[in-house]
């Protein structure tokens, strides 16, 4: 990555944010405001697939990559007429390079270098994680490092200390399934529709407390790392052995929802101790849970610490978040050079701190 001087007014103008790690294009227009990130979205635009990959029961790369190509270019025509712009008043361009699919994050890496060359602004790739962590920035009460975030989407369970924008420790990870990758595969194996896990989310409100319970893997033992496998074979085994009726299911997504919240909460304590934090941000599709927000911020009334959430829209992949993460670092001078580069695999503490 590059560090230059920009003038101010590349500073000043509004970052492109383009996200195609996976199953959603996002596409998001920001004007960098350090005092109030959040003041300064001036439009996003967000193309899910579901209806595409749910024939599969799950996403199809291939199909995924081919649709970014069909949505990208009209939802950047879209979020520019929203913000009564147009791509000569673009400042700079951040994509994301990585983690996901490699074929959906060339698409998105290859357009923005494409329209960063064209225009003369520079580009970066950001960290789809990183998005993520940072998307509580865009709320009107955003939190200040030092912080502790909990990031949980489809592919990652971690917990991160965060000493500032790039200064990053990562002190709990996925051992095997994520926590929505947990949702979703619990949800199939019960015939659930996808996407599951906001199904079975949805149908665990139905659901009685206490006739099923199941374990809190890796809680009766030191340590920060997540492991739902052996959780996800429980509820197998308590599905075929059940009588498979209505009220069943949603008691089953209960009891299972209850011990992945109760999990999340009891590694979320542990990491604000061992980090001497006393503030927690929660990110990541899983942060849209109703039962995991309300929990946590019931804990933090409880301990003492005060936990931060993005709005539902963007917990989910988008654009906004990978524009505010790239305009920081744009902003700090940081971009990356004409080639284009994505990472399917990319550790979160390699990233340069924004200084």
């Amino acid at each position: 990555m590059e560090t230059t001087a920009f003038s101010k007014t590349q500073l000043t103008k509004p970052v492109l944010g383009i996200e195609t790690s996976c199953d959603e294009t996002g596409v998001a227009l920001l004007r960098w405001h350090p005092e109030a990130p959040g003041e300064g979205l001036l439009s996003h635009a967000l193309y899910s697939q579901i209806k595409l990959h749910a024939e599969y029961g799950g996403v199809v790369p291939e199909l995924a990559s081919r649709d970014h190509v069909r949505k990208l270019l009209p939802l950047v025509r879209e979020a520019l007429a929203q913000a009564g712009l147009t791509p000569a008043d673009l400042g700079g361009v951040a994509y994301t390079a990585g983690p996901g699919l490699v074929g959906a994050l060339l698409v998105g890496a290859s357009a923005a270098r494409a329209m960063a060359w064209a225009l003369g602004v520079p580009a970066i790739g950001v960290h789809h994680m990183e998005g993520h962590l940072l998307a509580p920035l865009l709320e009107e009460d955003p939190p200040e490092p030092p912080f502790v975030a909990l990031l949980v989407s489809g592919g990652h369970s971690m917990l991160v200390e965060v000493k500032g924008i790039g200064e990053y420790r990562i002190l709990g990870d996925t051992l095997d399934d994520a926590a929505g990758e947990a949702f979703d595969k619990t949800a199939k194996l019960m015939g659930l529709p996808y996407p599951g896990g906001p199904a079975l989310a949805r149908l665990a409100e139905q659901g009685r407390p206490g006739v099923f319970r199941f374990s809190r893997p890796m809680t009766d033992r030191p340590g920060l790392d997540f492991s739902f496998s052996g959780l996800k074979t429980q509820v197998l085994l308590a599905w075929q052995q059940s009588d498979q009726g209505e009220q069943t299911r949603a008691d089953i997504a209960r009891a299972f929802e209850e011990a992945i919240v109760d999990t999340m909460i009891i590694k979320c304590r542990r990491a604000l101790q061992a980090a001497g934090a006393k503030r927690l941000v929660i990110a990541g599709g899983v942060g849209a849970n109703k039962r995991l927000r309300a929990e946590l911020a019931a804990a933090g009334e409880k301990d003492g610490f005060k936990a931060y959430f993005p709005r539902l829209a963007f917990c989910t992949d988008n654009g906004a978040m990978i524009a505010l993460a790239g305009a920081i670092r744009l902003a700090h001078g940081q971009h990356q050079d004409e080639s284009v580069q994505v990472f399917p695999r990319w550790d979160l503490e390699s990233l340069p701190p924004a200084m």
